[in-house]
């Protein structure tokens, strides 16, 4: 066990003692410690990309499986393209999606400094540019890619805030940099951009239908080896609270907590969204994942979620977070 620090910053960074903060966080992952920050999506764990020790000790704290590749984040497209090999697709998404909730998946330059226990030994590499300011800071003051799962055990339920990740990781990582509640609180999409039409690998805030306005209509990628999947978030079982899930609850049953959504919210025990907006319900997603594992009761609950848009990538995490564990 280390001591954990939590240290508060303003949503911008903006203040001088924000900065020094940063600073002490680039510090550390060049030392090769782990350090957990903010991004709009979740909150990620991380590491200097080019460390192997240090992603080495950032599969163990998480206890994930070293097949299982990691996302490097980078600062802006540039430097993406100096490690992955553009393709026209790449560049298209990438000028009308980055920085954002998108993570393609690219052929790995052979100069990469990436190492290749984070690609998992593949020669595909899986790459973000973060929107949120925070991140975009540390990024900048590092001067360097960062790979950065999300910051909680592997397979458990996503932080969106440093409270979760303190009480999922709290004693195994140095630092951890509060930036308030993730905006999107649902991971990256991400999309195989090696060909000349777009893969989703993974569902998130960016949406097939968003993809078709872009006139880049998508299809879903195939269900990957379970010993070698090409990028995070392809395991059947991931994303998991403790206590036992049931998808597409009307009502609770006895020792249940019910997760309502749009019209069934009345006889819930809290709801994704009052209204009905996919946007809200996947920002407060694992937030009250975690306040259900919290609560007392035996199992959890939640109301059907439509599949159009948003939906589709809300409906991925709860069907691998219900799925039995290995």
């Amino acid at each position: 066990m280390i001591a954990t620090e939590i240290k508060k910053l303003s949503p911008d960074a903006s203040l001088a003692a924000d900065r020094a903060v940063l600073a002490d966080a680039a510090d550390l992952l060049l030392a090769g410690e782990l350090v957990a920050f903010p991004t709009e999506t979740v909150y990620g764990l991380g590491a200097l990309a080019s460390n192997s020790g240090a992603i080495a000790r950032l599969y163990q704290t998480k206890g994930r499986p070293a097949f299982n590749p990691l996302i490097a984040h980078i600062s802006d497209a540039e430097a993406a393209f100096r490690l992955g090999k553009p393709t026209q697709l790449a560049e298209t998404l990438a000028a009308a999606f980055w920085p954002g909730p998108l993570t393609l998946v690219l052929e790995k330059k052979p100069d990469c400094p990436v190492s290749q226990l984070a690609t998992a030994g593949l020669d595909s590499i899986a790459l973000r540019v973060p929107a949120n300011p925070l991140a975009r800071q540390l990024l900048a003051q590092l001067g360097a890619p960062i790979v950065a799962p999300s910051a909680n055990p592997s397979g458990q339920l996503s932080p969106s805030t440093a409270d979760h990740v303190a009480a999922g990781l709290g004693g195994e990582v140095r630092l951890i940099l509060d930036g308030g509640p993730c905006e999107k609180g649902l991971e990256s999409t991400i999309i195989d951009a090696r060909s000349d039409r777009p893969v989703i690998l993974r569902p998130g805030p960016v949406t097939a239908e968003m993809l078709t306005a872009l006139g880049q209509p998508s299809s879903p990628g195939q269900p990957s080896s379970p010993g070698q999947p090409i990028s995070p978030g392809q395991l059947a079982s991931h994303y998991a609270p403790q206590k036992p899930l049931r998808l597409n609850a009307i009502t609770a049953q006895q020792g249940e907590w019910l997760i309502g959504f749009g019209r069934l919210a009345p006889a819930c025990d809290v709801t994704l969204s009052e209204s009905g907006d996919l946007t809200e319900a996947a920002a407060r997603l694992f937030d009250l994942l975690h306040a259900a594992d919290a609560a007392d009761c035996q199992r959890i609950a939640i109301a059907p979620i439509p599949e159009d848009g948003l939906g589709a990538a809300i409906n991925d995490r709860l069907r691998r977070a219900a799925s039995p564990k290995a």
